[in-house]
């Protein structure tokens, strides 16, 4: 009896929790079913196949109307700039540019000393220094601002610098701390065979002064000693060859 009692209660248990279990599973089972497996992604119901007109890239369209205004101003442009070189093309023809040398001025400084002697009031230098220095002015200043009546020649250096003379007879001290820009004297350099003095302003200028045959000459500029002294010699040797003084009544000193 007791055999048989326990196997009906084993029966009902069984049928109890073995019923429960399988409804638990069950709910389970479809939980997987219905839930997204991990890692991968649900298509997206709104995307199409691939390579459907939605992925294909938009391409704009210009209407007929507004190409042909584009292609309208562009070629107005160009008509433009062409018509704007063929009017200023004759203008540059007849303008050509400068040769690498430069415009250097057929000066000829003994012509216009000889023009110069009967005002000077003495006989202006005009060094022969052949075709190694080359005058780009020759002129004489009355002085009306200084008193102090000078003939002036500018000379381009064989080294493409430059080299001012400046001659007087009526000389002073202010005048001369003028002309050489306050340089002190820092020695003297022969040239020609008579002694100049030297002033140099510590910054590429420099001034040879020569006091000789009545008469003042100052060369001044930043070219190098050596032509300076090139140019003071053929100065000694224009004064040499003329007389020291010119006596003009047109020369006295300004008052």
């Amino acid at each position: 009896m007791c055999t048989a009692a326990t196997a009906v209660a084993q029966a009902r248990a069984e049928w109890k929790y073995g019923s429960g279990m399988g409804d638990y599973r069950g709910v389970n089972d479809m939980q997987e079913a219905t839930s997204p497996s991990s890692g991968q992604e649900q298509p997206d119901a709104r995307s199409g196949p691939a390579g459907s007109s939605a992925d294909a890239p938009v391409k704009p369209v210009i209407p007929a109307a507004a190409a042909k205004r584009a292609n309208a101003s562009v070629i107005g442009m160009i008509i433009a700039l062409v018509l704007s070189i063929a009017a200023f093309l004759p203008v540059v023809l007849m303008n050509p540019q400068p040769k690498g040398d430069g415009y250097r001025p057929d000066i000829d400084v003994a012509s216009v000393a000889r023009n110069a002697a009967d005002v000077a009031g003495f006989t202006p230098v005009a060094p022969d220094t052949g075709n190694a220095f080359r005058a780009n002015y020759a002129r004489w200043e009355a002085g009306t601002g200084s008193g102090v009546p000078t003939w002036e020649v500018g000379y381009l250096t064989p080294k493409t610098s430059f080299i001012g003379l400046v001659q007087t007879r009526n000389s002073n001290p202010t005048w001369l701390l003028q002309q050489t820009k306050n340089a002190p004297v820092t020695g003297s350099r022969n040239a020609g065979g008579r002694e100049w003095e030297l002033r140099d302003t510590g910054k590429g200028e420099k001034s040879m002064v020569l006091n000789y045959r009545g008469s003042t000459v100052i060369l001044s500029g930043a070219a190098q000693l050596d032509e300076f002294a090139t140019l003071a010699a053929a100065v000694v040797t224009s004064l040499e060859s003329s007389p020291a003084v010119t006596v003009s009544p047109s020369a006295a000193p300004t008052p």
